[in-house]
């Protein structure tokens, strides 16, 4: 199975997911905030290769958006412009 972790903190936060090599496979906004940001990274850290970034829409309800893309470095999220609870599960 995948594992996963909850984000929750407030906005503009960076969390590292998992250091080394594995899958992303999606990110799920449980509570939408209309205009939140959250861009993935292939890194340990919030630079280097970016995987993607992903804008909550204007009139959001709880959605999940599907990678299913490798990763070699880690994978660090990094949340802005407003609050949010996501869940993103990996290998």
């Amino acid at each position: 199975g995948y594992s996963f972790v909850n984000i929750t903190a407030a906005a503009p936060t960076t969390t590292v997911v998992k250091s080394g090599a594995g899958i992303l496979h999606t990110i799920a906004i449980n509570t939408p905030a209309a205009t939140a940001v959250v861009t993935i990274y292939d890194n340990t850290a919030a630079s280097g290769t970016k995987i993607g970034t992903y804008t909550v829409a204007a009139s959001p309800s709880p959605s999940s958006v599907l990678y299913d893309v490798a990763f070699a470095n880690g994978l660090t999220i990094v949340t802005a412009t407003a609050a949010q609870d996501i869940t993103v599960s990996f290998i």
